[in-house]
């Protein structure tokens, strides 16, 4: 949506689909990083954007058995916005589309789903697609995947994925919020359990971390047992957990770090999820995803107002994003595999993390995961021009 937004400012036809009738879907990722809101500032939205129900986190803090230890210190970033916002990903995405709808360039096709690719002298040349009306063709200069983690674009390409692992599942839900409930977003270790906890304002986000494949084995364990280790977790939501009426209200994320080997073939480029899944650790999918998309409108914008994009130009792309991946991916690895897996391979209660006790020591070092999160590795900023200066 936000490639798609960019190429019809800048005078460029674009075509994008969406397989549902509208944006409405739970739990997904819901995190509006610094940079991104960087980003609407840059664009001469950040105002009309604020004024949408969002939440604003300018710390965040981890609960490692009885002591909470602050872990994210936001308000000291280079950015106009020194906070994180959560808001509705569907919200994001409508008002994205209603600001790239004001230029004819830009055409969204609702239910309609891209199931294979047109492929003419060895390169890509648009897709098939089922529409509620049969399927059709589209062709187009460029194709550009971002249907995630569980991409069909990449995937009817032939381009290769590299698995880097995860140690662990995510069971999302959702409890109430009242007044008096502590305000800060948490994430709670205790012994053998991972607990995560997102302030929504009416609500509280809440997600209970499992060893990788092990769902079934938890549901066997029944809805009642599940509610009473939840309430053990966090004492304060004891009188709400019968809100969990059974297990349809608990969505299983199933936790993928991956990355493609190679983004591009001729006529194809794929960014966010479907090159390179993220964990949820730091929340930072959406963010990484939104600056692949700033970075391929600033790098192809050129050529496709020129007709055609080179295959150097794919893999400039490619290049761009690459370190920025990589290196925020490494981090994950090493907190799931440091932090969240030995957490939960034990019964014993939790040690606090080296790095944690440093930033007890030295709240100073809070700014460090705060910048990496909130504006991470290789920030984008928007180089494409506004050819509708009335907009």
């Amino acid at each position: 949506m936000m490639l798609g937004f960019l190429l019809a400012r800048s005078g460029i036809d674009v075509i994008v689909l969406e397989k549902h009738a509208d944006f409405l879907r739970d739990f997904r990722g819901d995190t509006i990083h610094p940079s991104t809101l960087e980003l609407m500032y840059e664009l001469g939205l950040l105002e009309e954007f604020l004024k949408r129900p969002h939440q604003e986190t300018r710390e965040i803090a981890a609960q490692v058995g009885n002591e909470t230890i602050p872990i994210g210190d936001f308000t000291h970033l280079p950015t106009h916005c020194k906070f994180l916002a959560f808001m509705p990903q569907w919200d994001f995405l409508n008002f994205v589309a209603e600001k790239a709808n004001c230029y004819p360039e830009f055409h969204l096709k609702m239910q309609t789903e891209a199931t294979d690719l047109l492929q003419e002298n060895g390169r890509i040349a648009g897709v098939r697609a089922k529409t509620q009306d049969g399927l059709i063709e589209i062709r187009s200069g460029l194709t550009v995947g971002a249907d995630g983690r569980h991409s069909v674009i990449r995937q009817r390409a032939g381009l290769e994925v590299m698995d880097l692992g995860a140690p662990m599942d995510v069971l999302w839900m959702r409890f109430s919020h009242r007044s008096g409930d502590p305000r800060q977003s948490l994430g709670r270790a205790s012994a053998g359990k991972v607990f995560i906890m997102i302030d929504r304002n009416e609500y509280w986000q809440c997600g209970y971390v499992i060893a990788k494949g092990a769902a079934e084995q938890t549901r066997n364990q029944g809805i009642v047992k599940f509610r009473e280790e939840i309430a053990r977790l966090a004492p304060f939501l004891q009188d709400r957990v019968g809100e969990l009426g059974d297990w349809n209200d608990a969505n299983l994320l199933t936790v993928k770090v991956d990355r493609l080997k190679k983004w591009f073939r001729p006529g194809l480029l794929c960014i966010g999820d479907s090159a390179h899944a993220m964990s949820p650790v730091g929340g930072v999918g959406i963010n990484l995803a939104i600056q692949d998309a700033v970075a391929a409108a600033n790098i192809l914008g050129p050529g496709l107002a020129a007709g055609s994009v080179a295959e150097s130009d794919l893999e400039s792309v490619e290049r761009r994003r690459d370190f920025p991946t990589r290196a925020t991916q490494k981090l994950q690895i090493a907190v799931q595999n440091r932090v969240i897996r030995r957490a939960l391979s034990t019964s014993a209660p939790p040690k606090l993390p080296f790095l944690l006790r440093l930033v007890r020591r030295f709240p100073v070092l809070g700014r460090f995961p705060a910048r990496v999160i909130g504006i991470g590795f290789r920030p984008e900023h928007i180089r494409t021009r506004d050819m509708h200066t009335s907009h």
